[in-house]
């Protein structure tokens, strides 16, 4: 198995989309519809990196990154926003919030899984049993 990801993503079509494309590439997929689970789910599963949709009921993206970045145990987590948000800024911001990365939906399923390793690979972690 590679790394295990949590998705915190609300629209199924896009959390199924990215579970697709991990899971036929080896990786052990969990997912979160709202941040509040997000959290307590990452909490329980310890997940080698967290794919987050900044757009969220209840609780947005910004939040949970800041969030997770407050608890010692969770906040060496890489953090990549997957999300439609594109105008200028909306990439620092969430890097201020405590992402790590950035990937703009719609995502190209051709390279997805490529960003999602880069990402790991910068964590230090290739393959994960």
């Amino acid at each position: 198995m590679k790394g295990r990801v949590l998705i915190i993503e609300d629209n199924e079509q896009n959390m199924y989309l990215i579970k697709y494309i991990l899971e036929d590439g080896g990786y052990d997929v969990r997912w979160a519809s709202d941040g509040k689970e997000g959290i307590e789910l990452a909490a329980v599963i310890r997940p080698d990196l967290i794919l987050l949709d900044i757009q969220l009921p209840t609780m947005d993206g910004y939040a949970v990154a800041r969030n997770l970045r407050r608890n010692p145990d969770l906040a060496d987590i890489p953090i990549i926003a997957v999300t439609s948000y594109a105008m200028p800024g909306d990439r620092e911001k969430a890097m201020e919030a405590g992402c790590s990365g950035y990937i703009e939906k719609p995502i190209d399923p051709d390279t997805f899984e490529e960003q999602v390793e880069k990402h790991l690979r910068s964590k230090g972690l290739k393959e994960v049993s």
